[in-house]
């Protein structure tokens, strides 16, 4: 009897180590932070809203149009990333729309494309940050169109992606401002996709993540602004890890030499987890997610060196609030 109790003491200790261990493994998991910090910066001073355009010019960000639930906008403002602060500039004076595309090209903005309501467009205007004026440039070439994603290099602005009202697109176009005229590209053999995100590192871009035909997309693409060529990148999804990466509706931003994804939806609804990208490797690492509410069709303002995120919608919650990221600061949940 004894020896039976003896026994049965010993499988007892055992089973108790172990379950120790295991929860010290859960804990030591559980307490891995990730790196990155997330800080309050002025509030926007005008309506809440989602899928907006923006671009950034030196240390200014310029933002306006989107859809605040109810209207389609096209106020538009900039940020003063040194100030900390909003200020109303003069109306888009196209129609009001959301989901819109927008490039900066030598010191002046470009913003079209988008859907009113009824109808994708494709009218486009050019935005002169030294008088505050608008001019109506030559159309877009290809389809009308909205979710479009839009990037540019010292010389000229690219449009490409998108939906048509009918069909999901994968076509790319050049504009060049000094003779205003559209030329289509070729090369580019990634999937259809709307709602994708880029992000440029020196004279690259980066394009991923967009929905097509209900799925998220996981290719990913490397375009070279210098001979204007794509080159095909380790799919997002190449292991488990990644596979949270895949979304649509996210932002993309750049931090040195270092790209960005954050926020979107994830298939289950907005996120709010953020992840880096090291061209170099070619490989992704989850930063810490914005700490506020998480959201989808946001804008982001990056001049290089910083990098904001503001707006957006979660459901039917339209948001006004922005934020600067610090992605090698620890979290601090009181900033």
């Amino acid at each position: 009897m004894k020896k039976n109790q003896t026994k049965l003491q010993i499988q007892c200790v055992a089973y108790a180590v172990l379950i120790l261990l295991f929860a010290a493994s859960c804990n030591s998991d559980d307490d891995e932070s990730l790196l990155g910090n997330w800080k309050d910066r002025s509030v926007f001073d005008g309506t809440p809203r989602s899928n907006a355009v923006a671009f950034t010019i030196g240390n200014m960000g310029y933002m306006g149009t989107g859809y605040d639930g109810d209207d389609y906008l096209k106020d538009f403002w900039a940020y003063d990333i040194d100030g900390n602060f909003w200020s109303q500039l003069s109306d888009f004076p196209g129609v009001e729309r959301n989901a819109a595309v927008a490039f900066a090209v030598n010191n002046r903005g470009y913003v079209g494309t988008g859907f009113d309501g009824d109808v994708e467009l494709n009218d486009f205007y050019s935005y002169d940050v030294a008088t505050n004026t608008w001019n109506q440039i030559a159309d877009f070439e290809g389809s009308q169109r909205r979710s479009a994603v839009a990037f540019s290099s010292n010389s000229a602005g690219y449009l490409g992606t998108g939906f048509d009202g009918d069909n999901d697109k994968k076509d790319f176009w050049r504009y060049s401002p000094d003779n205003d005229t559209w030329t289509e590209l070729s090369g580019y053999g990634g999937s259809k996709r709307r709602d994708a995100a880029v992000f440029k590192i020196d004279n690259k871009v980066y394009l991923g993540t967009g929905v097509s035909n209900g799925f998220l997309q996981n290719d990913f693409w490397e375009f070279n602004l210098s001979n204007e060529s794509w080159r095909e990148l380790i799919e997002i999804d190449d292991d488990d890890e990644n596979e949270f990466i895949l979304r649509s509706g996210a932002t993309g931003f750049t931090i040195g030499n270092r790209g960005y994804l954050a926020c979107g939806n994830d298939g289950g609804g907005p996120s709010p987890r953020v992840w880096e990208y090291d061209p170099i490797s070619d490989t992704w690492d989850e930063k810490t997610s914005l700490e506020k509410t998480s959201r989808q069709d946001a804008i982001a303002f990056s001049n290089g060196q910083r990098s904001f995120i503001a707006l957006g919608r979660n459901g039917n919650l339209y948001l006004d609030d922005n934020f600067e990221f610090f992605p090698q600061e620890e979290e601090d949940e009181d900033d």
